[in-house]
């Protein structure tokens, strides 16, 4: 892995913590790195209730990086709280209000609501319907349209994800779907 891509790497692990609410200062702290798998990295932070597991990935293509900020892609389990397998994007930049972005896998789609800069599935079945899909899947790309009316298309490479997946899994005790 270039040093250009674990710096990116470690950008979207830290953006992650700060995103997460129940995540302390002290959490980002004891973040533990369950291995890198091709294009995906998973890890585990927090203790107790903000105890998180994650995965998480940069795209391969990104149009108009040079206006945005981080871009990454993300899965995370929160067995404390009973989230599982819960998708979340983030683009770098403010959605246009009341746009929805769409995650596609090999053909099949699916709309994430957006606020700010992220967009997360509808619902908790929409999340395990994407999770399975990019555990077979080849190809993920999101597209969204940006407050100034810019049309982005993110391509992320799958490779890996069936390792990061197991590994986030087995570390937060949860069943993949």
């Amino acid at each position: 892995m270039s040093s250009n891509l674990a710096l990116h790497h470690t950008l979207a692990s830290l953006a992650l913590v700060l995103a997460c609410a129940s995540v302390s200062a002290a959490a980002a702290e004891e973040e533990k790195s369950l291995g890198t798998f091709e294009a995906w990295s998973a890890k585990t932070t927090g203790t107790g209730k903000a105890f998180t597991c994650y995965m998480v990935s940069l795209p391969e293509k990104a149009e108009l990086v040079d206006r945005r900020d981080d871009i990454y892609l993300l899965v995370h389990h929160k067995p404390e709280e009973k989230e599982e397998n819960v998708v979340q994007v983030d683009v770098g930049y403010a959605f246009k209000p009341g746009t929805d972005a769409i995650l596609t896998i090999d053909g099949k789609s699916w709309k994430l609501f957006t606020k700010e800069g992220t967009a997360w599935a509808a619902t908790s079945e929409d999340d395990k319907a994407i999770v399975a899909a990019m555990r077979k899947g080849s190809k993920l790309t999101v597209k969204g349209t940006s407050s100034r009316g810019n049309t982005t298309t993110d391509q992320y490479s799958l490779m890996g994800v069936s390792r990061a997946s197991e590994a986030i899994a087995k570390a937060c005790k949860v069943k993949l779907p």
